[in-house]
């Protein structure tokens, strides 16, 4: 299985358009919107996420772009995690893509409709629950019951999933959860001997956003990477954090933060690391 990083920062990116904080002006090496690309023969992909990157995430990856037929692509379906926008806005960068097959949660096809119809106008797209994924074997893991913002009220959820992929002919073993609220029920043996672990890595921690005004970072959706360190340490697999926020610290290479998480046996990849598992 291949795996690509296409993007590995939170919403908005690193820097964000709003945002003068420390690390937005420092000047470190840009960071879009989280997405993963993979794939179990190098030609057919599927996207983990769809970021609004996602245009200039595919250019940017030539085993993503088009061809070799004028219209001939490699792309085979997207994998949602759950309807936050920054993970599903590109859908409408893709909506050429007839036929294209989106899994999510129920909840979110459901608070997703406007952007089918959207899409579907431009040709049937197959909106899906359940995971088919032709040579890889998915299961999935409920971790979340929060609703995106722009949801007020609807169904209790599961609203977010975690993604375990397996490559039966090498074994190889990718988890992906860029949004834990907590580290849930079941997900210990969820990333049992998984080769590699794509973690939520939004805030370092609990307090991060509060020099930016913003509510505490459990509130948000996400367990902060103090809280995942103890958990992680001296297991084996590759760990690695993603979905990283602007305000995060880890970010900067030279900062304590950073170390913590490399001397916990993790890494913190940038855009365009890939990975054969």
């Amino acid at each position: 299985m291949k795996v690509i990083l296409l993007g590995t920062a939170a919403g908005g990116g690193c820097p964000q358009w709003n945002c003068a904080c420390r690390l937005c002006v420092s000047g470190l090496v840009p960071r879009s919107q989280d997405c993963v690309a993979i794939s179990a023969d190098g030609v057919g992909w599927y996207l983990l996420n769809c970021s609004p990157d996602i245009r200039a995430q595919i250019l940017g990856t030539p085993e993503l772009r088009a061809g070799p037929g004028p219209r001939e692509i490699p792309l085979r379906g997207v994998l949602l995690t759950d309807a936050e926008l920054d993970h599903s806005l590109g859908l409408l960068m893709l909506r050429e893509a007839g036929g294209l097959p989106v899994w999510a949660p129920e909840p979110a096809l459901s608070a997703l409709s406007p952007f089918r119809t959207i899409v579907d106008g431009y040709g049937g797209w197959t909106w899906l629950s359940t995971v088919n994924i032709p040579g890889l074997r998915v299961d999935v893991l409920p971790v979340s019951d929060k609703r995106p913002k722009y949801v007020p009220a609807g169904p209790d959820g599961p609203w977010v999933v975690a993604y375990r992929i397996e490559d039966p002919a090498t074994g190889g073993v990718l988890v992906y959860a860029p949004c834990l609220r907590s580290w849930p029920p079941g997900f210990d043996a969820f990333v049992a001997d998984a080769d590699l672990v794509l973690l939520d890595g939004t805030f370092y921690a609990p307090d991060e956003m509060a020099g930016v005004g913003g509510p505490d970072q459990l509130a948000m959706g996400h367990l902060p990477i103090t809280a995942s360190l103890a958990r992680i340490a001296g297991r084996k697999g590759n760990w690695a954090f993603t979905h990283l926020n602007n305000t995060n610290p880890v970010l900067d290479p030279a900062t304590p933060e950073h170390a913590a998480v490399r001397a916990a046996g993790a890494a913190l990849p940038p855009d365009g690391t890939s990975y054969l598992l």
